[in-house]
């Protein structure tokens, strides 16, 4: 057994290794460089399509507006990592890896331009005759037969890779230390009752909203994830004013030690460079290929559409909210003591708000770590769909809910490394398919933008504003 787990936790060091990041952060260059940057330009009009503007009408396919499919792939990709994997990069990777999450999210706002516009593009049906998008779609229906054994491995990878042991288990550890230990609901010693009351309460409470499929997830994330999103660069703007004096000493510390690697132990550069860009890609997921699957789901005909909103997902999840976590740890200079994880984070807003920073800590990774939950579990029963059919979603949810009680009272190290593999393999498939398919999604892109500055879409017939959106 212990081999086993030896194994596996070679494995997903192995995923997550240097090749990873060569395959993501190379691809995102690469996919800048050869849209020629022009994506970039219409930043404003992303905005526009969230607010509701030029928005396709009833007879468009898909199945959520542009908005709630960037908010479900938000509530994928902010979770838990943005607060305790921000505070980990600093501790091993030292100030100057926040400099390279910031990095990886500027080319991975073009990564994600592409495989977003993929999934529209290359929509195919399941065998219930409805219209699904992800990049198993993307290979079978873009690229053909011959493909099909890389649209397999990412669903199988998919399955495994979004379970939710692991964020559950840090979900109730993040409550008990937080809430349930101190006010003497539980002890140190002894809290598996508690656990397992907490596994039982968020199958329970999760379930019914996850069996709503992409509609109810999305109806939830989108209320939900703007909020959180808006609570924390609130309370980080309080934070950071009553700091006002060491912030730009910070700053200028992110970007001197990112290039000398002096804050971290021995001095080694690579070292920064390597972790800060591990840490950039957990937190945006750009190229993984999850990003694809809730933006495939959008009532969209215009797949350029769709890539213009996914990219503004790195900006809010890596260069807004773990800026804002990285920021707060510096600031207050608890990144220099002992504590590591949410601890530290939570010590950073501790210091702002003396007494409740914890608990506002809680807060706000309670509610994105259970959506992140949610949307995880949206992906794996579209995986599982793909190959062994729609009627096997059912069993998968019941499988999924199950493993939420055991993540709670469990801490399965061998499980968790299967996972943390399988979630990097669905890399493979998504980045190769994309970069096959590149030039694709430039001609696309060059036609909307064409008939974008054109005025085209203003006196459209088939467009109309959605002012339900927000």
């Amino acid at each position: 057994m212990f081999k086993l787990e030896q194994g596996l936790a070679a494995f997903a060091d192995f995923m997550w290794g240097p090749q990873l990041i060569v395959l993501l952060v190379g691809g995102g260059l690469y996919f800048t460089i050869h849209s020629r940057f022009r994506h970039f330009r219409y930043l404003g009009h992303s905005v526009d399509l969230l607010r509701g503007k030029y928005q396709a009408g009833a007879s468009a396919a898909g199945d959520i507006s542009h908005y709630r499919a960037l908010a479900t792939a938000l509530a994928g990709t902010i979770g838990v990592g943005n607060v305790t994997g921000v505070a980990v990069a600093i501790k091993l990777g030292g100030p100057g890896a926040v400099f390279w999450m910031w990095v990886t999210a500027l080319v991975g706002i073009s990564t994600k331009f592409y495989t977003a516009s993929l999934a529209i593009m290359y929509r195919g049906s399941d065998d219930a005759g409805n219209l699904q998008g992800g990049p198993m779609y993307v290979i079978r229906e873009g690229l053909g037969k011959r493909w099909m054994p890389l649209a397999y491995l990412f669903a199988v990878a998919g399955m495994f890779g979004t379970l939710p042991i692991f964020q559950v288990n840090q979900l109730v550890q993040i409550t008990r230390d937080a809430l349930a230990i101190p006010s003497g609901i539980t002890s140190v010693e002894n809290h598996f009752a508690f656990d397992l009351i907490m596994g039982l309460v968020l199958s329970v409470s999760l379930f019914a909203v996850a069996v709503g499929k992409v509609k109810r997830v999305a109806a939830v994330a989108g209320s939900l994830v703007p909020l959180m999103v808006l609570f924390y660069a609130v309370i980080t703007g309080y934070l950071l004013l009553s700091h006002l004096t060491e912030l730009p000493a910070m700053l200028a510390l992110i970007v001197v030690d990112a290039f000398s690697g002096e804050a971290v132990s021995g001095g080694v550069l690579g070292a920064v460079i390597l972790i800060g860009v591990q840490r950039g890609v957990f937190s945006n997921e750009a190229g993984l290929g999850t990003e694809s699957l809730a933006h495939g789901a959008a009532k969209t005909n215009e797949p350029v559409r769709e890539g213009l909103v996914a990219m503004v997902g790195p900006i809010i999840d890596t260069m807004i909210v773990c800026t804002c976590t990285a920021l707060a740890i510096l600031v207050t200079g608890v990144w220099q003591g002992d504590a590591v994880g949410v601890t530290l984070t939570a010590q950073a807003y501790d210091q702002a708000f003396p007494g409740v920073g914890s608990y506002l800590m809680l807060i706000m990774v309670v509610v994105l770590g259970t959506t992140t939950v949610l949307t995880y579990s949206y992906y794996g029963s579209k995986c599982m769909a793909f190959i062994f059919g729609t009627r096997a979603e059912k069993y998968y949810l019941g499988i999924y809910m199950a493993l939420i009680t055991v993540g709670a009272v469990a801490s399965l190290d061998a499980v968790i490394s299967l996972f943390d593999g399988a979630y990097a393999t669905m890399a493979i498939p998504t980045m190769l398919s994309s970069f096959v398919l590149a030039p694709k999604v430039k001609s696309a892109a060059q036609d909307y933008f064409r008939r974008h500055d054109a005025g085209e879409f203003r006196q459209g017939p088939d467009y109309e504003i959605d002012k339900g959106s927000f």
